[in-house]
């Protein structure tokens, strides 16, 4: 599968099946997270692989509720998943020139370095027929905790891998005509 077609076939999956993932495909598709662009290439993050059952329970419960949707339904996925990937970020590292912040945007790491990483993971996992989910609603603390994080990384997101139960149609997409402008904000290309 290209690149365009694992982009346009990645969805958020969160029933999997059974099977294994086996340590080759596993090392791909932490060699395309490896692989990302990072702020100057600071490579901030590391990547924490768990298959043991009772690990990916105890990760499970650190789902959060959210407000408006109850349960996060990508929770169960985490245990019924063959391997939970959870990606941590070094703090002060991306986002600084001679330890000092250089950008207006907040956390570089968290915004930008681990889900450019984690994006290439899902598109890789995509190309070889397994799933993933974007997960950052849970307890990044209690994470780090039952993990053994050390206090100068921060854990930012975590991901369900696997082989799909089954794939989702796709979901609505705006249209480039309703994101893209063309010069400035709010012109189309007819006016540019």
């Amino acid at each position: 599968m290209d690149t365009l077609e694992a982009i346009n076939n990645r969805r958020s999956i969160r029933k999997y099946k059974s099977d294994a993932v086996d340590d080759k495909t596993l090392e791909t598709v932490l060699d395309a997270a490896r692989l990302a662009p990072s702020w100057s290439n600071t490579q901030c993050w590391k990547f924490i692989v768990i298959r043991d059952s009772n690990l990916k329970a105890q990760i499970a419960d650190t789902i959060q509720i959210n407000p408006l949707m109850g349960r996060n339904p990508a929770a169960k996925s985490f245990t019924t998943a063959p391997v939970v990937i959870v990606a941590c970020a070094e703090k002060l590292v991306s986002g600084l020139f001679s330890g000092k912040p250089v950008t207006d945007k907040g956390e570089w790491w968290f915004l930008f370095d681990v889900a450019l990483a984690m994006e290439n993971l899902a598109l890789a996992a995509t190309s070889l027929g397994l799933g993933t989910v974007h997960v950052a609603l849970f307890d990044a603390a209690k994470v780090a905790a039952i993990l053994g994080v050390p206090d100068t990384y921060h854990v930012v997101e975590m991901t369900p891998l696997g082989y799909p139960e089954y794939q989702p149609e796709p979901r609505p997409r705006k249209s480039l005509l309703e994101v893209v402008y063309y010069e400035k904000f709010g012109m189309g290309k007819e006016r540019s």
